[in-house]
């Protein structure tokens, strides 16, 4: 790739290289299982100011068989219920309508709806993570989204009076392609909301580990109001949202839907990127020193604490947590494991570090000094379950912005 994959021009300015890493979401069987590396550099446009990586694996090879489960994370679920109450009593939707969500994952969201008596179908492409959703009753069509499938639902009588994605649109290669889609399947009056983190926070905040290969867009509000105006899809309402990080919720209607009237919040979010220089190439030349100097720290810090002989081990297998990992050179000499809830991870290597992933159940056998938090965005989540870790004088480290001890 080395033109954009919004406005098709070439692509020279680097944004942040972080060398080379395996595919995020590749936890490996075994510690002599063979695996591909690929370079993890994205580039900004200097024109649509979309951030991207280039594309290495199809969103086949990494999706079909996927990983991640949305229902593993307590707040998460938490988030959507407050979601689906908030646009329930927003639209006031009833059993006549209909949701589909885009990337519908183990059906985490959609059962809210679900329960409340309003019809749902979900599109998700991984067929391990569907057959989940699909056991709770969540009707589901696994397939990638985009034009084609659009058409293919909207021909069954299948469209949407509210078309939902969250953390979708960061994975998508075809970017014209999708937006087109959700053009084709939503209803005349219908809304679209889209929640995906927020390269402004990403910059502001050193959160280079959310840059992975699954990852192939990140997105600031004026490149995404551009992308959709693109194809007549007019963004009428923006929320600002704490999940991931710093996340932004958009709302989308056809342009010719008379119904919606842009706000306030619209105008309000394009003049703070615009004073923090998201259309300034410069600003992004920047943010490379930054990471570089943050690594530093990181390492330093966590060969200080082995240098002492104390025992330092990981909470969670993320994807986030992997670039991180891998770009900062840490592995078993550094954090002796990682545990996550999922079942689907225990028992597997974090790929390129090959760090073991154990159920949460070792903190207490091993009793470690330390609890290096990688999912850092569920800190609070996750300091909360593991609060019993303060008995024998256990701490965490949050790695992001800043590293920091939390006793």
């Amino acid at each position: 790739m080395n033109s954009c994959r919004f406005c098709g021009e070439e692509l020279n300015t680097v944004f942040l290289d972080l060398g080379v890493s395996p595919m995020a979401n590749s936890y490996v069987k075994s510690t002599d299982q063979m695996e591909h590396v690929y370079p993890l550099r994205t580039y900004v446009c200097e024109h649509c100011f979309l951030v991207q990586v280039h594309e290495f694996e199809t969103p086949e090879h990494i999706f079909s068989d996927y990983a991640y489960f949305s229902s593993f994370s307590d707040s998460w679920l938490s988030h959507c219920q407050d979601y689906v109450e908030h646009i329930i009593d927003r639209f006031h939707y009833t059993s006549d309508t209909k949701v589909i969500e885009i990337a519908s994952n183990d059906g985490y969201l959609l059962q809210y709806f679900k329960e409340k008596g309003i019809s749902v179908l979900g599109i998700e492409p991984a067929v391990n993570v569907a057959k989940v959703a699909i056991e709770k009753g969540i009707e589901t069509s696994m397939n990638f989204f985009g034009k084609s499938i659009a058409e293919s639902l909207r021909q069954e009588g299948k469209m949407a009076d509210l078309l939902l994605g969250n953390n979708v649109l960061a994975h998508v290669p075809d970017l014209n392609d999708f937006v087109a889609g959700m053009k084709i399947l939503l209803k005349s009056n219908g809304t679209i909301t889209m929640e995906f983190p927020h390269l402004l926070q990403l910059i502001e905040n050193n959160q280079f580990d959310t840059i992975y290969h699954e990852h192939y867009s990140y997105f600031s509000f004026t490149t995404v109001l551009k992308l959709f105006a693109n194809h007549e899809l007019s963004i009428y309402d923006v929320e600002h949202l704490e999940t991931h990080g710093g996340s932004i919720r958009i709302y989308a209607s056809h342009v010719e839907n008379k119904e919606t009237s842009i706000q306030s919040s619209v105008h309000e979010l394009l003049e703070k990127e615009l004073q923090f220089g998201i259309t300034d190439i410069e600003m992004y030349k920047k943010f490379q020193l930054r990471v570089v100097q943050l690594k530093r720290k990181i390492t330093n810090f966590l060969i200080q604490l082995k240098t002492n002989e104390k025992v330092v081990v990981g909470y969670g297998a993320p994807a986030k947590g992997n670039t991180l990992i891998n770009y900062c050179g840490i592995d078993c000499d550094y954090l002796d494991y990682t545990v996550d809830r999922s079942p689907y991870k225990q028992g597997t290597f974090l790929p390129g570090s090959r760090i073991p992933v154990s159920s949460p159940e070792l903190l207490k056998l091993t009793k470690p000094d330390y609890v290096f938090i990688l999912p850092w965005n569920l800190k609070d989540e996750i300091m909360k379950q593991t609060s019993f870790i303060r008995e024998w004088g256990g701490k965490w480290i949050v790695p992001i912005p800043e590293i920091n001890v939390v006793e």
